[in-house]
């Protein structure tokens, strides 16, 4: 009986402590739980939408690029591309060698994508390939189940609507390379683009705009179920640019097949309003990727198609200088209007002989008639009397041997020589012979086209500090058409004497460019002209005659150069023209400048005659077209 008692109890205390273990162990699960499911609910719901909940990062639509007027010159449109997720593809060589039966890929895809496979993060989607036309989306839609990690997306490719004409301007955007990676989400985005050159770089950041989100459901694989919201993005802003796009369009079609730059810009606002370089460059090829053979046909043509010569392009401005080398000598008063010198075709200096270049010579020469027919044995005097470094000075003062600030990359300066410039270049003296080529603006000296039309603009709106831009003016949205300059302190009688001196040499009767005037009253124009020899005359040359332009290589072939201004009585546009181994400034660059003006005003007519104008435009076109302007002279 007793050992059955103590039996009962050895078993009721078993059978509490296994009641009270399972009764611990149950409070132990029940608590995990009510943690799990209240107090962790909502991180765990949090992780378990990670799983089935994407977000993606939207790219924003770019902004337009318009003109003067709101035509748009750079927009964007739908742009279909292949993607591929490389942490969905698994083995991604080999959904790419499926992907390849389907659209064809390049060794420079495969080694671009695996490529980008690597130096990004695996769940970052990678450009198989973009621009696919119906046919390629179809195949691929198709194929998806066989494709893990690939598929299509529909954004956005930056179009430009005039390509060549207005390349060097807009500039273009391109794949965001490995160095310009910044930690900006933005630009891991496949198939995004930045601004590489020309505007599209310069206000890159304010074209750009700011990411939106999109919020997918995914299923285990990771495929798009739906979308569940969708934030955009900041579209990026437009940019009006001053150009006019008719103007640049016509600028363009003028100057052709040359190697050649033309700007056009308002002399009291500084406005660029046609900036054309030739030969020039699809932009969009650079959106869509160049292949090498394209990349090698734009670098290695001799013309340079890649370069903005306007900017870029730096040439000895010829005879266009002698304008202010005439200010120069004005200034010291080393020579004054009435002044004059006998030009017998040559001047020596010691033992060199200095050519003007009319054989004969243009006789006795006072600086107004030295300018219309543009004697280089005066401007060879002038020089001499005045100096290279007060030349040097007026020069800057007119905008040349700096640069101007427009809103481009890649402007080049120009050269001004002085005596301090060459000792440190060079480390030897300044010689005379040197300020006397200086005088005509060959030797040292050199200018880009922006250069020269800024200088024309300088001496054309009486003596002020006009700069150039592109980027239109807000100050023009509140009326204020003619900003507040500052003066360069030239004396009108002496900005008279020159501007005089440049409407004969297309007015006058022994003018360089009389073929070129425009004869509708109120739109004539006023310039000068200037040949640039690339190549050395020898003496024997000389004496046996100078060979013609036509009659040598391309490359040995004299630059011409022209630059003016319209109306010659009230000057509103500056334009030069710098046509590359083109000859004769005289022949060649002035009836394209002539055109050009004419154009520009005929543009901005308002009140007089634009019927009658709009005749006149055609008959010079028609003239230069048939030959009927006259034969090439070696005038400068």
């Amino acid at each position: 009986m007793h050992r059955d008692s103590e039996r009962h109890k050895l078993f009721s205390r078993r059978a509490a402590m296994l009641a009270g273990g399972k009764t611990v162990l149950l409070s132990t699960l029940v608590g995990r739980m009510y943690y799990l499911q209240v107090i962790e609910a909502e991180r765990y719901k949090t992780l378990a939408d990670e799983n089935r909940i994407n977000l993606r990062l939207l790219p924003p639509p770019r902004g337009p690029i318009l003109d003067r007027n709101g035509f748009a010159m750079a927009d964007n449109q739908q742009n279909y591309r292949a993607l591929v997720i490389p942490e969905q593809a698994g083995d991604l060589s080999h959904t790419l060698a499926l992907l390849s039966k389907i659209i064809p890929l390049s060794e420079g895809d495969w080694r671009r994508i695996l490529r980008d496979a690597q130096r990004k993060r695996a769940f970052v989607p990678i450009t198989v390939r973009e621009n696919l036309n119906w046919g390629d989306v179809a195949r691929i839609e198709v194929n998806m189940p066989d494709l893990p990690g690939v598929l299509i997306d529909v954004g956005q490719s930056r179009n430009y609507m005039f390509g060549e004409e207005t390349a060097h301007v807009l500039g273009y955007v391109a794949a965001v390379s490995e160095r310009e990676m910044t930690g900006d989400p933005l630009l891991e985005l496949p198939g995004f683009r930045i601004g590489k050159a020309g505007v599209e770089k310069v206000y890159d950041q304010v074209l750009r705009g700011s990411g939106g989100s999109s919020q997918v459901e995914v299923n285990a694989l990771g495929r798009v179920i739906r979308e569940l919201a969708r934030q955009e993005g900041e579209p990026g802003s437009e940019v009006r640019l001053t150009i006019d796009l008719d103007l640049q369009r016509f600028v363009a079609e003028r100057l052709g097949d040359h190697s050649a730059s033309a700007v056009v810009m308002d002399v009291h606002t500084g406005e660029v309003l046609a900036m054309v370089s030739t030969p020039s460059f699809d932009p969009g090829l650079f959106n869509k990727g160049l292949d090498q053979e394209q990349w090698d046909a734009l670098v290695h043509n001799e013309k340079a198609p890649l370069t903005n010569k306007s900017i870029a392009g730096q040439y000895a401005p010829g005879s266009t200088f002698k304008m202010a080398v005439a200010l120069a000598a004005l200034e010291k008063g080393a020579m004054t209007p009435e002044t004059k010198v006998h030009c017998s075709g040559s001047t020596k200096l010691g033992n060199a002989e200095f050519h003007c270049w009319k054989r004969g010579g243009h006789g006795t020469m006072n600086m107004h008639s030295a300018l219309e027919q543009s004697c280089d044995v005066y401007f060879y005097e002038a020089a001499k009397r005045t100096g290279i470094d007060r030349i040097a000075a007026m020069g800057r003062k007119l905008g040349l041997g700096e640069t101007l600030g427009i809103d481009l990359p890649g402007e080049k300066h120009g050269l001004l020589p002085s005596r301090k410039w060459k000792m440190g270049a060079y480390g030897v003296p300044w010689q005379l012979g040197e300020t006397l080529i200086a005088g005509i603006g060959q030797g040292f000296i050199l200018a880009t086209p922006l250069q020269l039309a800024v200088m024309t603009a300088r001496l054309s709106n009486g003596g002020f500090r006009v700069s150039p831009h592109l980027m239109e003016d807000a100050n023009k949205a509140e009326g204020n058409l003619t900003p507040n300059l500052e003066s360069l302190g030239l004396p009108p009688e002496h900005l008279a004497v020159v501007r005089g001196g440049m409407n004969a040499v297309v007015n006058g009767t022994f003018g360089t460019a009389k073929r070129s005037r425009i004869s509708y009253p109120g739109y004539e124009m006023a310039g000068k002209t200037g040949t640039v020899q690339v190549r050395r005359i020898t003496k024997l040359e000389r004496e046996q005659g100078v060979v013609k332009n036509k009659d040598l290589p391309w490359k040995e072939r004299d630059h011409a150069i022209f630059v003016g201004f319209a109306p010659v009585d009230n000057p509103r546009f500056a334009v030069s023209v710098v046509v590359e181994h083109g000859g004769g400034g005289s022949s060649v660059a002035a009836p394209l400048a002539k055109d050009i003006l004419l154009k520009v005003q005929k543009l901005v007519e308002t009140e007089r005659g634009p019927s009658d104008l709009e005749a006149s435009l055609e008959r010079s076109t028609d003239e230069i077209g048939t030959g009927k302007v006259g034969k090439a002279r070696n005038e400068t």
